[in-house]
């Protein structure tokens, strides 16, 4: 399978949030091969503060985090002036179809269960950032 040309895509900023370092880090070091410039957090309300300061093109968010669940974050995100346009990707172990409705009805824009292929999720964030070009 062949990757979007992501060569239109680089310094395009991605907000990476996740409690799991291990996960920030498969993702920080697949997108920066693709010339995206990753930020990370490790929950949704350091997501939601960082979100209006960085604007970045596109947010990848858990939804099982500390602080502030990645339901919460997004319902917040979308809501404000500020960030509402910013396409949001729910990543999460919990794939039921009842949590990827939720997420969806609160603004995000797709849903990746985990464990994901770092490869396609390249692939959605390239094609996301595309559409939104």
């Amino acid at each position: 399978m062949t990757t979007p040309d992501s060569t239109n895509l680089t310094g395009k900023k991605v907000l990476v949030v996740d409690d799991e370092k291990f996960v920030r880090e498969l993702i920080k070091i697949k997108l920066g091969r693709s010339g995206l410039a990753v930020t990370e957090t490790t929950n949704g309300l350091e997501a939601v503060e960082m979100a209006q300061s960085l604007k970045p093109d596109i947010i990848l968010m858990d939804v099982m985090m500390p602080k502030m669940n990645g339901f919460e974050a997004c319902e917040k995100l979308k809501s404000m002036l500020a960030t509402a346009g910013i396409p949001i990707v729910m990543l999460t172990a919990r794939g039921e179809q009842t949590n990827l409705e939720k997420g969806l009805s609160l603004g995000a824009t797709d849903y990746m269960s985990k464990p994901f292929s770092p490869q396609k999720l390249a692939e959605l964030v390239i094609a996301i950032l595309q559409r939104s070009s």
